[in-house]
Formats: C-alpha cells, structure tokens, sequence
C-alpha cells in the first residue's frame, strides 16, 4: 500500500510540462498546434509533387497531334502545338531537377537561420506562381520554358531541407516519425491526384489548365501557410502554454543565429554518411519507377496508354497510405520501450530495403501484367518504412543541424533524379523485356548496397558534436550527481560494515 501511495504522489506532483507524455494518440489535430502544422505541411509536400509532375501528363497533350478541319468538317491538316522531338521533351522533363540540385543546402543553411517555415512557403509559393506562367513561357519559346523550369526547380530545392528546421521546432522526440512521415505523404498523394487529374484536364478543358489549376492551388496554400505556421512554438500566439511549455522542455528552444556549424565533424561523421547512402538509395529507385514505370508498362506488359497513367499513380497511393502507418508505428515501438531510436531506424530502414530489393527482382522475372504491378507496389509501397528511418534520422543525430544535413544529404539523393533516367534511355534502346531486367537489377543492387551501409553505420543518438553548452553543461551536471550520490552509499556501505 505505500508503494501504491508512493506511485499516487508521484503523479500528482510530476511536472506538469508532462502532461501531454501519456496521452494516447488522436485524430484531433487541431487541438494540438503542432498536428496542425503537419496538416498543412501535408499539403504543402502534396503541391510540391503535383507542381513537379504535372509537366510529364501535360506535355503529351502539348505535343500530340491534333486534327484541323475546314468549315465543311473535312480534315485539312494534322498539326502540333509544340512540335518537339523526343530529345527536347526529355530536356524539358529533366530540366526542373538541374535548378533542384543547386539549392538543397542552400535551403537547409537558410532555414537554419531564419526558420524553416517561411523560406518552405516562399519556395512552394514562388514555384505555383511560376507554374501559372508556365502557358505563357512555353508559347513564347523553348529556352523560356527551360528558364522557368529551372527556375521552379531552384525554388523547390529548399523545401525537403528546410523543413527539417520546422520539425527541430516543433517535433518532440518521440513524436518525430509520426509527425515527417504524415507530411511526408503528401508528396505521394500529390503524385496520385496530380497524374491522372492532369490528364483529365488537359482533355477536357485543354493543357493549359493543367498549370492554371495547380499553380492556383499552390497560392492558396501559400496564403494558409504564410498565415499559420510560425518557426515555433515560441512564437506561435495561438499555441496553448501547455503545449508550447511541454515541446520547448522536449526539444529546447535556441536562437538559430547563434548555430555554428561543426563542418570538420560533419563530414566526417560515419551516421550521417549512412543516412545519405539511404537517401541516395531510394531516390534511385523512385526516380527509377516515377519516370519509367508508365513506358515499361507499355513496351514490356502492353497495357493500353490510357490504363498506364492509372497503373503508375497506385504504388504511390500505396506508399502514401503505409507512410502513416509506418510513423506511427516507429513512435509506438519507441513509447512503449520495445525499441531504442537506433533499433527503428535501422530495422525499418534496412527491412524495407531488402524486401524493395527481393520485390525490384521479382518485377525483372514475372513479366505478367498482374503480377509485375503487384510486385512494383510492394517494393515503391515499402518504401514507407525507410523513409520512417533515414528522413527523419537527421533530427536523430544532430536536431539543431538537421536541416543543413537534409540540404546537404539530398544535394546527393538527387542525382539519381538525373542520372537514372539517362541510364535508363542508355540501356533500354529496343524496349526488350531483357533490357528491363537490367534496369531492375540495378535498383535492386543500389537498395542492398544501401542497406548494408545503413546497417553498418546508422545511429539513433545524439551526436557528440551535434550537443549544445547547454546540453553538455547538463550532462555535466548529471553526472557529478551521480557521482557524490555513489560516494555517498560507498560511505554508508562502509559506515553499516563498521558498525
């Protein structure tokens, strides 16, 4: 019984920045700040995929012929509104990423600095309102239409590194998963909706309205965005005390002026080149399948043209969904003390990799239509599961740096972006099912190379230089405690044996 009274007064006194610790999980994000942050990163990563991909279902209407008739109905002529060949399609599609690959750690360096949720919305706002130009670029000229994609690409750049500096913010520790990979998500819903809906206007309302309407979307987002989010709690007058008290106790809360940088431990540290041989990965293989998939289903399952924008969205609606469930999983396994930091991350990083390797081979041998879309889904869907263990491990190993890490780990994960769709067009000349089969092999080679590495190296824990004075002072101070607390019991020990 004085036990029991013992655990009655701990709870009443424990401190009430806790408070939030215990309570289950719920889909009432707006009672929580921070869910509602989420929520609008969702959408935000949902505009950054859609504004990404529209281009690719936009330009096949761009580019196809189209009949001209006389007043009598009579075809007179066949013509294109843009008559590019399939050389100046493929450098319009890769251009974006030639802008992306030049601002990653440039986004993450100024989110660090001056908060990460305003150059995220500067960077989606200012690629939708370029993307409502991009009509008018494309009817003046070629190079016009490469400079704005470009551009956009630049713009976009700075979104995954710099919300990293919003998640250091606003994410406690054990809530990091749930909260990245909820955001997350809204990429693959973003390439869901944007695929086949793109197609749909381009149809009915012409190509133009495809731009018109995503580029408008991501002004309203903008607008919510820009309105909302704070860079933190601190500075969120919306945010209860509560909450506010109980994340700026989990995380701390420092001025990001005053973060340096330790670049020698940076680049030296074997954690963080673990997460970026993941990061670079998978991307090679979602690169792989985003600009493949729909042609291998042409040339090597024939399926219909009209049936392959649908068959292509569905891995990514799978991995959209699993990306939830793989975040709060993660969370669940940490709470509950089933697994370190380190056990998650390695386990479902390097889980999802070997099976993403047994289904990308698979794929190369079951050449039946059903079976090879089945096979596809499993290895794009698992996906989930690694990006629940390298995305978010940056906030893992070193919080206050993580958005420059991001910056710097995705200015690697995206060459596969560029790359891998040259190598592609390099190997599959004749549109043979052989030559498929080596497409496939070298993802599935690129995922367990990635998977030892990430097995070998990865960690869950703060790094030593990644820890603030006042972290250090702290620890300092713990153990000192620790210290004169096992001198005293050494001395009572010796004090009950003399007696």
């Amino acid at each position: 019984m004085e036990k029991e009274n013992g655990h009655q007064l701990e709870a009443n006194t424990r401190d009430p920045t806790d408070i939030e610790e215990d309570e289950p999980l719920t889909w009432r994000f707006w009672r929580k700040r921070r869910y509602i942050v989420v929520l609008l990163a969702f959408f935000g990563f949902f505009n950054v995929y859609s504004l990404r991909v529209n281009l690719s279902v936009a330009i096949v209407a761009m580019t196809e012929n189209r009949t001209v008739t006389d007043e009598n109905g009579e075809v007179i002529s066949w013509e294109q509104d843009f008559p590019w060949d399939s050389k100046q399609k493929g450098l319009i599609l890769s251009s974006f990423f030639y802008g992306y690959i030049l601002t990653q750690f440039i986004g993450g360096f100024i989110g660090a600095k001056i908060g990460g949720n305003i150059v995220f919305g500067v960077g989606i706002g200012a690629t939708a309102i370029l993307t409502l130009f991009t009509p008018l670029a494309a009817k003046h000229s070629l190079e016009m239409l490469l400079a704005v994609r470009i551009i956009e690409g630049i713009f976009e750049g700075v979104t995954f590194p710099c919300i990293h500096a919003v998640w250091s913010r606003w994410s406690p520790p054990l809530e990091r998963s749930r909260m990245a990979s909820i955001a997350f998500a809204g990429n693959y819903a973003g390439t869901v909706i944007a695929m086949p809906s793109s197609g749909l206007l381009a149809t009915a309302y012409g190509w133009e309205s495809v731009f018109y309407v995503f580029g408008g979307i991501g002004c309203v987002w903008l607008i919510l965005w820009m309105a909302i989010v704070r860079s933190g709690p601190d500075r969120d007058r919306f945010c209860s005390a509560n909450e506010r008290d109980y994340i700026m106790k989990k995380i701390g809360v420092s001025s990001n002026k005053s973060i340096k940088h330790p670049w020698k431990a940076i680049f030296t540290s074997l954690p963080f080149y673990a997460i970026i041989a993941s990061h670079f990965s998978e991307n090679w293989g979602f690169y792989t399948l985003l600009t493949q998939l729909p042609t291998f289903l042409k040339d090597s399952l024939n399926f219909d043209l009209d049936k392959t924008g649908f068959l292509s969205a569905v891995p990514y609606l799978a991995m959209g969904i699993l990306l939830g469930v793989s975040g709060y999983l993660a969370d669940w396994l940490q709470m509950k003390g089933y697994w370190t930091t380190t056990q998650v991350r390695r386990n479902f990083n390097c889980g999802a990799f070997l099976a993403q390797t047994i289904f990308m081979i698979l794929t190369a041998y079951l050449l039946d239509p059903t079976w090879s879309v089945v096979c596809i889904t499993i290895a794009v869907g698992l996906g989930a599961f690694a990006w629940s263990g390298f995305a978010v491990n940056h906030l893992d190993i070193a919080p206050q740096h993580a958005s420059v890490l991001m910056g710097i780990g995705n200015t690697f994960a995206t060459i596969p972006g560029i790359v891998s769709p040259m190598l592609t067009g390099y190997l599959v000349t004749n549109q043979t099912s052989e030559e498929w089969k080596t497409v496939f092999f070298i993802s599935a080679g690129i995922y367990l190379i990635g998977c030892v590495i990430y097995w070998m190296w990865a960690s869950g824990e703060l790094q030593e230089w990644a820890k603030t004075p006042e972290q250090k002072a702290l620890e300092m101070t713990q153990h000192q405690r620790a210290n004169a607390n096992s001198y005293t019991n050494e001395a009572l020990d010796m004090k009950g044996d003399g007696k």
